[in-house]
């Protein structure tokens, strides 16, 4: 099964491509690696909702907003290659929790976002991650995510 049928399996539609909010570019291709910028949890060119995980935000919510993020990120990724079929493999999550000064379930927020390349890309979409609290993140985001792929031709 393609990465494409996959998402319809999940009942995922790709989004619109979430607009750069700064000056950089939303992809950037070395050699055979594709380097994400931060995806934030847009939708319909709106954040989903703002604040603090473990404060204004929700573990629960924290956890969509990461799946979000993923989900961006692979419109960003269909977008650039024509086809996720040329994902040869995940090799990296970044991922960035705007944090209440008690919060420390910063891997459960990203584990969405990890799970949800699992589900598409199968053993290649396992990868190397790193989860860490922050104290703000752009437009007062809860989540943002980077991401790192190897792409095949």
């Amino acid at each position: 099964m393609t990465p494409e049928e996959k998402l319809i399996e999940l009942g995922i539609t790709l989004p619109e491509l979430p607009k750069p909010l700064g000056s950089y570019v939303p992809c950037v291709q070395t050699g055979n690696l594709l380097f994400l910028s931060g995806m934030l949890p847009m939708k319909e060119g709106r954040l989903t909702r703002t604040g603090r995980v473990g404060d204004a935000v929700t573990l629960e919510e924290a956890q969509e907003d990461a799946r979000q993020s993923a989900i961006n990120a692979l419109a960003i990724l269909k977008s650039y290659l024509g086809s996720l079929k040329r994902v040869k493999r995940c090799v990296k999550i970044n991922g960035f929790v705007s944090s209440a000064e008690d919060f420390f379930d910063q891997p459960k927020v990203i584990n969405p976002a990890s799970d949800l390349m699992f589900e598409v890309f199968g053993e290649a979409g396992r990868h190397a991650r790193a989860a860490v609290g922050v104290y703000a993140l752009p437009l007062n985001s809860p989540v943002e995510i980077d991401f790192i792929f190897e792409i095949q031709g």
